[in-house]
């Protein structure tokens, strides 16, 4: 049984770039706290925090000793999180991947031309996600946050509408939410959808339904958490029905692989390297 790892798959540039600051200051200063999880993988967050990093939330900035160090994820926060930890007197390590902050500068231009028209600010993007609660944070959530087009009533039609979309969300999704917006829309409204997704992101989307189609199993690694990992693991399901969701090798099942000649390994931008390539380690024991 061949098993493959996809070289395409693992971590994107804002993680790896987040990871890394993370193991730098962990080796300069003996340990550090990240504002949530640096990632939304179980499995690298407990490699991370047995180097030092320790996981915060954000009641609890206002417990760390002054002159202390904080690091903001590659999702991004809103401003109201840098105010709190400079009152605090805590130094921020800004680890937010670079094409987040350009959308939080987005959003806000776009905020304020929706603002000299009596417009409001769409965002596409998961309930809750801490990349969607730094965009609006940087309009005083004074945002519309939708998660697919069941959602587009949430919206005012009357009125112009600014789309902008969360960065790892699916480009087939964005397309079908314009066209339901722009079916409701009154006429004489404006409606504005802006591209937001990562194409560094969006672009696995093609080459994982190849390498779906091309392996009689697949294996999907990713954790819980991440949204990434849900939109792409479906993809998978729908070249090949033999794919298989896990978070880590000890959830893997021997009859998964009965009369596979390939296996292919992939996953998330939230996804380890090391972590693939363990699983499929595992996998060729079976």
């Amino acid at each position: 049984m061949r098993v493959t790892v996809d070289s395409h798959s693992g971590f994107c540039h804002g993680v790896v770039r987040a990871i890394s600051e993370a193991e730098s200051a962990i080796k300069k200063w003996g340990g550090v706290s990240c504002l949530g999880d640096i990632v939304h993988n179980r499995i690298e967050v407990q490699r991370l925090e047995a180097l030092g990093l320790k996981t915060i939330h954000h009641d609890q900035i206002n417990t760390l000793n002054e002159g202390s160090h904080l690091l903001i994820r590659a999702h991004g926060e809103p401003p109201a999180t840098y105010a709190l930890a400079k009152s605090c007197g805590v130094e921020v390590i800004d680890a937010t991947c670079p094409v987040v902050a350009a959308l939080q500068r987005r959003v806000k231009r776009a905020y304020e031309q929706m603002q000299q028209c009596g417009g409001q600010l769409v965002i596409l993007g998961k309930h809750g996600h801490a990349e969607v609660v730094g965009l609006i944070g940087q309009v005083g959530g004074d945002a519309v946050v939708i998660e697919s087009e069941a959602e587009v009533n949430a919206i005012d039609f009357s009125r112009p509408v600014y789309l902008l979309s969360q960065t790892t969300q699916s480009v087939a999704l964005f397309e079908r939410v314009c066209r339901a917006i722009e079916s409701n829309l009154a006429a004489g409204c404006t409606f504005t959808a802006d591209d937001t997704i990562c194409r560094r992101v969006s672009s696995r989307e093609e080459h994982l339904r190849e390498f779906a189609s091309s392996n009689d199993v697949v294996i999907f690694v990713c954790g819980r958490k991440s949204s990434n990992g849900k939109v792409l693991y479906n993809i998978c399901l729908e070249e090949n029905p033999r794919s298989y969701n896990i978070e880590e090798a000890s959830e893997l099942l021997p009859e998964w692989f009965s009369g596979a000649e390939s296996v292919g390994v992939c996953g998330a931008t939230s996804t380890p390297l090391w972590l693939m390539e363990s699983v499929a380690k595992q996998i060729e024991k079976l």
